[in-house]
């Protein structure tokens, strides 16, 4: 067992360096940020304005979770509903994965 830190002595919490480094703040990726269009398909979801990719993802999850189309069971699945299947290439299930790849299909940079 080791006895009480001596005076004056730098521990590991107290060390100069260890305050020294702050984590840097993350910058948000400015393609993610960039207006992109909707086609037609997606635009009946999602509106027929140009927004940021980010934003179409939400508004994707916002409508899924409106119209409780998130599996129960396996979460990660999304159950399509007449307009998402026209979104998903005629799949009526999809993972949450399988989503954004195949969303991408219908956003005009």
């Amino acid at each position: 067992m080791l006895g009480p830190v001596p005076a004056g002595a730098k521990t590991f919490n107290n060390h100069p360096m260890a305050a020294a480094k702050k984590p840097a703040k993350r910058k948000p990726n400015p393609a993610l940020m960039k207006p992109v269009q909707p086609d037609e398909v997606l635009s009946a979801i999602v509106g027929s304005k140009p927004i940021p990719r980010g934003q179409i993802t939400k508004k994707l999850w916002d409508y899924i979770k409106k119209n409780g189309l998130q599996d129960a069971k396996v979460r990660t699945n999304i159950n399509a509903d007449a307009a998402l299947k026209i979104v998903f290439g005629g799949k009526s299930k999809v993972t949450m994965f399988e989503m954004t790849k195949l969303v991408s299909q219908h956003i005009k940079s």
